[in-house]
């Protein structure tokens, strides 16, 4: 009897022991108690190997093909691992010795690493990231959205939310899972080459921005498998780094990292509920960005409450002593990384063994470890890795480069366009048979797509010599095209002459110019990471080239591409058109074309400020009222082209200002009201922007800042009112006392189409008596 009763409760308590022994793999359970459960079962050496990324293997298997051991030592861009080769990496991966991969570029390269990873004790899944910046670049057949800069100039949030969502699906069918976006960089210098990854140089815009790219990339959880991890980077200011050099150090005021640089991090943080952050490589007023603790732990976790995990820059731990010579060592670099916040090194040996010597040394506390592991693990289940880490090889097609993702991409090309300069040739009229004559470095290649792109299909991209192709017989226009190369900086004199005696027969001369942002021809790059500049003029001859063309005296139209601005009084005053068209993307070519045809009124907007020369840096439109009591001698004190400029094929007229509302507490809002009048006779797109100006401040303020925009279609003749709001935390500012409140007494509310003042719709409100705002 004793029998009967006790076997079926050991059979029971059985049962209950081995479905407990597997709660982490039970996707019903809850994410917290999953990673309680699975921290539990790990050893010290499976929680460090978390805090672990490598390069890929067909990364690693490139670099030992094509280079000696020699060189690849020699070059930190290879992901060469002293003693460690790909067949190595791939055991430590069966192992369960390593928690992320990156540059793994195919959903097969993706599948295989998985598989390894489902040979290791607990079977922890990978997390795979990548450098999607503007869609799934560094994936060959991708879409291919406008890059950063680009988007900018659309002044377009809702569609930086569909593209974010948009590149997060292609990722998930590829088998990636953590996107290392966005860049909410304030960009301040244009001498710095990674302009391009940047949303310009306005902390709104920026934050704007930032935040629409993570929710669409998150929607807020990340759950499921058609969303990834966002990364917010790089913390902090490498934007403003000394000499617009990548990676030199940063000194700016804590007043100047509050006010402009950190906005954007702490909406990323609060509103976006951004899941990842990745330090910057400069140092910050003397500190390694990688071994701030006050930045990582004390500000942003701590009193902004960010509840992610913080991820190093490629090989920038290992600099804190190499570089930086803030440590003695990689080991001391090590502890200071993870002590100051840092939870996951990109990447290679050695920091794991280092954290493992430090913990049981008792040097680095073990709490540190766990909350770096937990923080992935939750990642990884939120993700669903653990129920699917696989991803279907026959269901990429119909996912990557579908319809609704083309749409898109085309519609953010045809809003980018910016037109600079129209001296009454555009849009160019049909009329009788004339000829087009095209060339330049940029007029039909891949530079239209931008920077963190590897080569893609033929077919899949659109140039702008292949756009004009395409448009020009219903225009009446004839086409030839002549090959200057691609490459920039090596443009020959009989190249110049050639196209010269051509530009003669034509009727109209096309130079497409700019800059070179190829990965994948680093030696010729112009612009991008690591290729910064001291000058803000075109590279090579391509000036000389234009001026050779002018020479015919027929009218020439130059179109840049670029993702850093360009500023040439040449081509100002003497070209009859300019378009800047950024790095458009997949349709780049089509949307310059149905630009220059009139099928497309341009609407782009300067997300920064063009100065004249280098000589006027730093030169940014919300600077503050002493700035320019001087002046030059030898060239104006104004940009070339202010912040929020672009020219349109019709004109618009600003009038009927109103206010509406106080702002007495925290919640309230004011309406700002205003019509908007389309008086030329094309349809078009206007970006209405709203400035403010605090006109009295006990610290001395900007004399405008950004507060608001919105697109606003009007056909020819159409009136519209458009309603904009301003709430407390608009006007508010960080006091002597670090107190964040707007402060009593008059400000100046300012509506139009550009930064530049004296055209610009004005009226003031008064606030009685100072707010203070709960941070």
């Amino acid at each position: 009897m004793l029998v009967r009763v006790i076997l079926p409760i050991l059979i029971v308590l059985t049962f209950v022991q081995a479905t407990s022994a597997q709660l982490y793999l039970d996707p019903k359970a809850k994410v917290e108690d999953r990673v309680k459960d699975l921290m539990g079962r790990m050893t010290l050496e499976e929680k460090i190997a978390q805090m672990c990324q490598y390069v890929g293997l067909e990364h690693m298997k490139a670099a030992e093909k094509n280079l000696t051991v020699e060189e690849m030592k020699k070059s930190d861009a290879q992901g060469f691992y002293l003693g460690l080769f790909s067949a190595d990496v791939a055991r430590m991966a069966s192992e369960g010795k390593i928690g992320s991969f990156l540059h793994v570029v195919t959903a097969e390269e993706a599948n295989y690493l998985q598989s390894l990873a489902q040979k290791s004790r607990l079977k922890i899944p990978l997390l795979i990231g990548i450098d999607a910046i503007h869609g799934n670049g560094l994936v060959s057949g991708s879409t291919i959205f406008p890059s950063p800069i680009s988007l900018a100039a659309t002044w377009d949030d809702a569609l930086q939310y569909q593209i974010g969502r948009h590149t997060a699906v292609e990722m998930r069918a590829t088998g990636s899972h953590w996107a290392f976006t966005p860049n909410i960089d304030v960009m301040r210098d244009p001498r710095w080459g990674r302009c391009g990854e940047t949303y310009g140089e306005d902390p709104y815009m920026v934050g704007n921005m930032g935040v629409q790219t993570i929710l669409g990339m998150q929607t807020k959880d990340f759950t499921g498998n058609d969303k990834v991890i966002a990364c917010a980077k790089h913390l902090i200011a490498g934007s403003e780094s000394s000499n617009g050099l990548n990676s030199a150090p940063t000194d700016v005021s804590f007043r100047t990292l509050m006010e402009v640089f950190l906005p954007p991090y702490k909406r990323a943080i609060k509103e976006a509920g951004v899941f990842s952050i990745m330090a910057a490589h400069n140092e910050i007023n003397g500190v390694p960005c990688h071994s701030d603790k006050f930045m990582m732990t004390d500000l942003l976790r701590n009193e902004w409450g960010f509840e992610g995990f913080y991820v190093s820059d490629w090989n920038d731990v290992e600099r804190i002593a190499s570089i930086h010579h803030a440590a003695e060592d990689f080991k001391e670099a090590s502890k200071l990384s993870v002590e100051a916040g840092l939870d996951m090194h990109m990447h290679g040996p050695l920091f794991a063994d280092h954290i493992q010597t430090l913990v049981n040394d008792k040097a680095l506390a073990d709490s540190r470890i766990d909350e770096a592991c937990s923080k992935i693990l939750e990642a990884k289940f939120r993700l669903g890795l653990f129920e699917q880490s696989q991803v279907s090889l026959t269901g990429i097609q119909g996912v990557v480069r579908n319809e609704n993702h083309l749409a898109t991409s085309l519609d953010a090309s045809r809003k980018c366009i910016t037109l600079l300069e129209n001296k009454g040739i555009l849009p160019l009229k049909k009329g009788d048979k004339r000829k087009i004559f095209i060339t330049g470095p940029n007029a039909d290649n891949m530079t239209t797509l931008g920077d963190w792109v590897s080569p893609q299909p033929e077919a899949n991209f659109i140039t702008i010599k292949e756009g004009i192709e395409a448009l020009a017989p219903e225009n009446n226009f004839l086409v030839e095209f002549f090959d200057c190369g691609q490459r920039s900086r090596q443009i020959k004199t009989g190249d110049i002459t050639k196209a010269a005696e051509l530009a003669k027969e034509a009727d109209i001369n096309i130079l497409v110019l700019g800059e070179n942002s190829f990965r994948h021809d680093w030696p010729n790059k112009t612009t991008g990471e690591n290729i910064d500049r001291s000058t803000l003029q075109l590279s090579g001859r391509q000036l000389e080239l234009a001026m050779e063309v002018k020479k015919s005296g027929k009218p020439l139209i130059v179109i840049f591409v670029n993702g850093s601005p360009i500023s040439e009084e040449w081509i100002t005053q003497n070209a009859d058109a300019v378009i800047e068209a950024w790095e458009p993307g997949d349709f780049g070519g089509q949307a310059v074309a149905e630009v220059l045809f009139g099928k497309i009124n341009p609407s782009g907007k300067c997300p920064m400020t063009i100065p004249r020369s280098v000589g006027q840096l730093q030169m940014v439109y919300n600077h503050k009222p002493s700035t320019y009591k001087h002046k030059y001698y030898n060239e104006p004190k104004t940009p070339r082209y202010p912040f929020g400029y672009g020219l349109s094929y019709t004109t618009y007229k600003y009038d009927n200002l109103k206010i509406e509302g106080d702002l007495t507490k925290p919640g309230d809002q004011i309406m700002v009201s205003f019509d908007v009048t389309n008086t030329g006779k094309m349809d078009g797109e206007e970006i209405c922007q709203l400035y403010i100006h605090d006109v009295i401040s006990t610290i001395t303020r900007p004399v405008m800042e950004l507060k608001g925009y919105q697109r606003v279609f009007l056909k020819s003749g159409e009136k519209k009112n458009v309603k904009l709001t301003l709430s407390p935390e608009h006007l508010a500012y960080y006091n002597a006392a670090y107190d964040f409140v707007v402060e009593k007494g008059e400000f100046e509310i300012m509506v139009g189409g550009s930064s530049d003042v004296k055209k610009l719709l004005q009226t003031k409100i008064q606030i009685q008596d100072n707010l203070y705002i709960n941070q």
